[in-house]
């Protein structure tokens, strides 16, 4: 699928996700900033998918991230960081969320499966309850150790 076809709109991306499931697949969700993307985010990434048949990554959009992350990010606006997401193969959809938690794009999608990375614990997964509650699963991936954006910055910026 051309990466542009993987980005989508909150509705748009509802209506996929409902294909998908009456076809019997399994939707994987996960969610993030995003903003420099590593080796860390891809093999997450790529472990996230292999927990269904289709993997869905919310992004926070640039409010999100002021708000979350300090005025200083994104370093990224939020389309490019949904087209370098939307390139890769573990992806199968990519849509945003104004919000400072996903939860309420969770609550639309109903995904079977909620991921985040192993630096939460799955009580504080936004979500969880939500995916739990409703029959599904959540999960936690390993991190790849010292690869972070944060770690990034502060080499590009000469601190590490």
């Amino acid at each position: 699928m051309m990466t542009k076809a993987k980005i989508a709109p909150r509705d748009e991306a509802v209506t996929r996700v409902a294909a998908w499931r009456a076809l019997g697949q399994r939707i994987v969700f996960t969610n993030g900033v995003f903003d420099l993307l590593h080796r860390g985010h891809v093999e997450q990434l790529a472990a996230a998918r292999a927990f269904g048949d289709r993997l869905v990554v919310g992004v926070n959009d640039d409010d999100s991230v002021r708000r979350l992350k300090g005025e200083a990010r994104p370093l990224a606006p939020l389309e490019d960081r949904m087209v370098v997401l939307a390139a890769l193969e573990s992806v199968d959809l990519v849509t945003s969320f104004g919000e400072d938690t996903p939860l309420k794009l969770i609550e639309v999608l109903k995904p079977d499966v909620l991921v985040k990375g192993a630096d939460y614990s799955k009580d504080q997964i936004a979500g969880a309850d939500f995916v739990l509650a409703n029959g599904g699963r959540v999960e936690t991936v390993a991190l790849v150790p010292g690869r972070s954006t944060t770690a990034l910055v502060e080499k590009i910026k000469g601190e590490r």
